[in-house]
């Protein structure tokens, strides 16, 4: 298919959305429970993957990136997850703590924003999650530096079977490099598909003491 076809037919695709409506009386108090009850209903809803997240972020300069990766904790104090602190993302963030994720679930028409800070999660609580990864996966994360450049995927193969025999018979313990991030939020913005393009859009907005709970329009 040729681009100017593409663009004729995303350009000619609509459709509408009404499954359901979100009112401020419907929302809980907390962003973080309100979360967790849009996550729990995805998760019901049979959507693959619906604790995958895009993660923006930007570096010292204030060049975007962005790519998705996987909630893995949400807890009173922010949300979590976990990566190579050498990576991309994990340089970006370190020098520029600012960070924004979105949310998808088209299945449902829902979305949802948040803008928050970062900073490095505790190493138990790095340490717990990586024990708890399958043994593949903690070996990965010694093979792959994550974001350089690889002469071919030979050579990232070999470097795994290195780190295979390195720890042969042994535990294989948490890379200094590579551990989690928590996201401490500022802002959240709940988005409800609905006819017309008239959206539902519930925003948190952090104060002092407490949130902030509004509309926008959408």
């Amino acid at each position: 298919m040729a681009f100017e076809e593409v663009t004729n037919y995303i350009n000619e695709v609509r459709r509408d959305f009404a499954q359901k409506e979100l009112n401020e009386s419907a929302v809980n108090a907390n962003p973080f429970e309100q979360l967790g009850n849009w996550i729990e209903e995805a998760i019901n809803a049979q959507i693959l993957d619906p604790y995958a997240m895009v993660i923006s972020t930007a570096n010292a300069d204030g060049k975007p990136s962005s790519r998705v990766v996987y909630l893995r904790g949400i807890y009173t104090e922010g949300l979590v997850f976990y990566t190579n602190y050498n990576s991309q993302k994990g340089k970006e963030l370190i020098e520029n703590p600012q960070i924004a994720l979105n949310f998808f679930w088209g299945e449902v028409e829902r979305q949802v924003r948040i803008e928050g800070k970062v900073e490095m999660y505790s190493t138990e609580g790095s340490d717990k999650y990586f024990d708890a990864r399958p043994r593949e996966s903690k070996i990965g994360a010694w093979a792959s530096s994550q974001s350089e450049e690889i002469a071919s995927k030979e050579e990232l193969t070999k470097r795994f079977e290195e780190f295979q025999q390195k720890f042969d018979g042994k535990e294989v313990p948490r890379p200094p490099h590579w551990g989690g991030f928590l996201v401490k939020p500022t802002y959240f913005e709940f988005w409800q598909g609905r006819p017309s393009r008239l959206h539902d859009r519930i925003f948190y907005q952090k104060t002092e003491s407490n949130w902030k709970l509004g509309r926008l329009m959408p």
